[in-house]
């Protein structure tokens, strides 16, 4: 598994299409979003939680049609199937590898996104906290949607489709958490509604992502 997570790590460097490409999307847009909206600080403020949740769960899309494609092209995708590790720890380990070059960047560069958007001070701490609880379940819910197009050409758009619909829970309760942070309030119940989410996708969607790889295989 270990070598596995690193020859995932070592392909997502090279290659380009995971490592920073996440974390680029996520400056440009943040950076873009007082031009459109307008300078005024309190405006920012206000949309700040959501703008950056929406940035980070744009961010984890962009390379998830990769995740499994490069492995089902070259034919690696059949010897993983058929080795002594189980094909749900293969989705599990890739699914990994996929928050630590796209997700772990978001969630350290919160801060510094959340001062160009005058994010308030009280809400920093809950936004890190939110996005480092949340996007693992970003990348295991994208491993899951990779596994069921994996083996139709362009599939981008469908990944697409079937994946932000089951992101739209995730996103509505860490920015919650956020909001209700800097107002003050108790964080509680969004904040243990999105950690349950995130373990049941860790714990349930890399069996249901196994299954799916196992038909695309046949």
């Amino acid at each position: 598994m270990i070598r596995l997570l690193w020859r995932d790590l070592t392909l997502a460097v090279r290659a380009g299409g995971g490592f920073g490409l996440g974390l680029g999307f996520f400056l440009i847009l943040v950076t873009l979003i007082p031009f459109g909206v307008g300078p005024q600080s309190d405006r920012l403020a206000v949309i700040a939680p959501g703008v950056l949740w929406v940035g980070a769960l744009l961010a984890c899309l962009l390379s998830l049609d990769r995740l499994f494609a490069l492995d089902y092209e070259d034919g690696s995708l059949d010897l993983l199937a058929t080795a002594p590790l189980p094909l749900e720890a293969v989705v599990g380990v890739k699914a990994l590898a996929h928050w630590i070059t796209t997700g772990l960047p978001l969630v350290v560069a919160a801060p510094a996104m959340g001062f160009l958007l005058h994010l308030d001070p009280a809400a920093y701490l809950w936004m890190v906290v939110t996005l480092a609880i949340g996007t693992p379940a970003l990348s295991f819910i994208g491993a899951f949607g990779a596994a069921l197009t994996v083996g139709i050409k362009r599939g981008g758009l469908l990944l697409s489709l079937l994946v932000l619909p089951l992101y739209i829970p995730t996103l509505i309760f860490g920015a919650e958490v956020v909001r209700r942070g800097a107002d003050g309030l108790s964080t509680a119940t969004p904040l243990l509604m999105q950690a349950g989410i995130t373990l049941a996708t860790i714990a349930l969607l890399p069996f249901a992502a196994a299954a799916a790889l196992k038909v695309a295989l046949r």
